[in-house]
């Protein structure tokens, strides 16, 4: 038996593999951070073996309570994720499953690797709709793509959405996926009236060196990027310096940060409630976007959440936070999850990367239902 994460957004260390039924391992911690949660490797030379592997860590992992009923993911063809039996004792995350095959992966989440992101990108760009930005380079000299959809024109809106600034969420970039291949099918009346009203400018991952280093929450120097909006800098995060730099030259009408929450087994959105310049207008567009995806996508569900900030509480250093004070506009954190969702469960999946998703093409007939009031 073999056990390896020497690949993109793999992470793993294995501390024994002598015994199927006592495979002993640990998470890395994210480079220069004590954040870690995020694994992603692959076992081989264990066939019809009942394995037991132990993440002996898990309980020092960055959100513990999230491992409380939670099931990973594996597969035989890093296309299929489905998951296995799973159970958290406080202190080790132990992942009980019987491979069919003699090579089989397992992960937190479905992994969503660059080199998929590449071929993101690269289908986009098919699309005569579609300009690829290259905003600039990464700490690890990798590219960070913007894709800008529409056409500019006068009085036309400007729609921002971004995903995986923590990059071990993947299923942000999932998302990303439905999204983008409903807002380009120009068969779609949905896609073709909001591009008559809005130019989208779309991060599909905020976060390469994250996700190919295989981190849970932070970028090469270990940055948490959804704390770095007040004072990013290129020498620490410019990522977010390199976006938000651009969003000043453009302007900003519409804001979605998309991402994974470890513990809440809900889809739900998170808002700039503590803002200092909230009020009843923009607590009402708020609403009324929620019940609109909430019509649009039966996964959608707005019961469960965050604690609402308190008034005038704003930390600007988060996207959706500094967004909203800065641009005025609608600015918004949706959430998937890591675990199952309660209200509308999959047995065999879970939530999955198909249903991140489908609603990611959901949230463009929310949009669609709020266009008026996204003209104000």
């Amino acid at each position: 038996m073999h056990i390896n994460s020497v690949f993109d957004g793999g992470n793993i260390e294995c501390i024994s593999a002598r015994e199927a039924g006592d495979i002993q391992l640990a998470i890395r911690r994210d480079n220069e951070s004590d954040f870690y949660q995020w694994f992603y490797f692959r076992l081989t030379g264990a066939m019809d073996q009942a394995c037991k592997l132990n993440i002996v860590n898990a309980g020092d992992a960055a959100y513990p309570d999230g491992f409380n009923g939670y099931q990973a993911v594996a597969s035989y063809d890093r296309e299929h994720w489905f998951r296995v039996e799973t159970t958290f004792d406080g202190s080790a995350l132990t992942i009980n499953h019987t491979p069919l095959a003699d090579s089989v992966y397992y992960a937190y989440f479905a992994p969503y690797t660059m080199e998929r992101h590449f071929d993101l990108v690269h289908d986009a760009l098919a699309s005569p709709l579609v300009d690829s930005v290259c905003l600039g380079q990464t700490l690890d000299g990798q590219d960070l793509d913007l894709l800008r959809v529409g056409f500019p024109g006068e009085n036309k809106r400007k729609f921002w959405f971004i995903a995986r600034q923590h990059p071990g969420e993947t299923m942000a970039e999932w998302w990303m996926e439905g999204f983008l291949d409903r807002l380009l099918d120009e068969d779609d009346p949905v896609s073709r009236e909001l591009l008559k009203r809005a130019v989208f400018y779309v991060v599909p991952n905020m976060n390469p060196d994250g996700s190919r280093r295989g981190h849970l929450r932070t970028n090469a120097v270990g940055a948490n990027l959804n704390r770095e909006w007040i004072g990013a800098t290129m020498a620490r995060s410019p990522e977010v310096y390199l976006v938000r730099e651009l969003m000043k030259e453009v302007g900003v009408d519409f804001f979605l940060d998309v991402h994974g929450d470890e513990a809440l087994p809900y889809n739900f959105i998170a808002g700039a409630e503590g803002t200092a310049s909230w009020n009843d207008a923009k607590e009402t567009r708020q609403k009324n976007f929620e019940k609109a995806l909430m019509e649009a996508s039966p996964d959608f569900q707005m019961e469960h959440g965050y604690e609402r900030d308190a008034p005038k509480s704003a930390n600007l250093a988060k996207a959706t936070d500094y967004v909203a004070e800065t641009f005025g506009c609608l600015s918004m954190t949706l959430e998937m999850p890591f675990k199952d969702t309660i209200d509308s469960p999959n047995d065999i999946e879970g939530w999955s990367p198909e249903r991140s998703r489908q609603l990611g093409r959901a949230n463009l007939t929310a949009l669609y239902s709020m266009r008026d009031q996204l003209d104000v």
